[in-house]
């Protein structure tokens, strides 16, 4: 079986080139170069934006499945469909499980659920892409499978709610110095945290998979847990106390336009309301199938390979400043209340 990853170094893309490779797929992994590829992989050296050179280096090849990991807009699923339509079994577009219904009418998402979501340009972007793959499948029978993906991480990276420049070490930063981590609402609401591996092992089994054809599949773990959980996870693996300061959603928003974060669509976009995610389908379709990796044990493996290597210890000063400046406003404003009188 041959496939084409396009992208193939990130968070999730590297783990399905991995996967791919020990399910003995022979892996063409087309990128511009700036990040080592997994061992056994094929390079292809090109911009996936670039058309020319895109249709240079595939030439007239075949792939029993091409996965681009770099779409984001109509536009790039047209030039993909105009350079692979007659060359390829099945595409595989990465959307979100953020183009869901969003606030959510019912916590419980299906695959059935709604798209909409009026915070996030990136999540309206992607649903377009869902909806012109569609077409193609219905007009043109462009073979496509559709995977929405909700938070996912691996030991590179720190699964939390907020981020600075970057998905950074700043949050545990802060815990170890002592100083309150931000949460947003009372912390009480139920997210799903997704490991790469889990993902990987999911999407590959749906790769070269008939019944997934003309597919759109969510698949995350069936770990449910709180905010307050994640967070309390965080400081107990780091061997430290828990401090925080729970704020509202919008008020983070607020204060992420002000500063310069797009909070709005990450907080009220997404990470706001409680959402459950029914993996039926993707079990139904792979049967067998299902997350083993908990959040617990995946934050472990998170700060054992940070603390193990003390340049990923990255500090953000610009985001550490932006939670200081919440947690003393809040802190006031509790303050003013306690002395408010009738």
């Amino acid at each position: 079986m041959r496939a084409l990853i396009i992208g193939g170094t990130g968070i999730i893309s590297a783990h399905v080139t991995r996967q791919l490779l020990k399910d003995n797929w022979t892996v063409y992994v087309l990128n511009r170069g700036n990040r080592a590829i997994p061992d056994g992989a094929i390079h292809l050296k090109a911009d996936s934006r670039d058309r020319q050179s895109v249709q240079a280096l595939t030439g007239v090849e075949t792939y029993d499945a091409i996965v681009n990991f770099n779409v984001y807009k109509p536009e790039d699923i047209v030039r993909d469909y105009e350079l692979f339509a007659d060359r390829v079994a099945q595409y595989v577009f990465i959307s979100t499980a953020s183009a869901y219904q969003t606030p959510p009418v019912n916590y419980v998402i299906t695959e059935s659920t709604v798209l909409h979501n009026p915070y996030w340009a990136y999540s309206r972007d992607k649903i377009e892409c869902e909806l012109k793959l569609m077409e193609l499948y219905r007009t043109y029978d462009f073979p496509i499978t559709i995977i929405r993906p909700t938070q996912t991480y691996d030991k590179t990276s720190l699964p939390m709610n907020l981020f600075g420049a970057d998905i950074c070490w700043q949050m545990a930063k802060r815990l170890i110095e002592e100083k309150p981590v931000l949460i947003h609402g009372d912390g009480t609401s139920l997210w799903t945290f997704t490991h790469s591996k889990d993902l990987a092992r999911g999407i590959v089994g749906l790769m070269g998979n008939p019944h997934a054809i003309g597919e759109c599949v969510h698949i995350t773990s069936d770990e449910v847990i709180t905010w307050n959980q994640a967070f309390e996870s965080l400081a107990r693996n780091l061997g430290v106390k828990l401090t925080c300061v729970h704020v509202a959603s919008e008020m983070l928003a607020v204060a992420g336009n002000a500063t310069g974060y797009d909070y709005e669509g990450n907080m009220l976009g997404d990470k706001a309301y409680s959402v459950v995610f029914d993996n039926a389908k993707i079990k139904k379709l792979l049967p067998g199938f299902s997350a083993t990796i908990s959040f617990d044990q995946g934050i472990r493996e998170c700060i054992d390979y940070h603390l193990s290597n003390p340049e990923l210890q990255k500090g953000d000063p610009k985001f550490d400043l932006f939670c200081d400046q919440v947690v003393n406003i809040v802190q006031t404003a509790v303050q003013a209340m306690k002395q408010m009188s009738l």
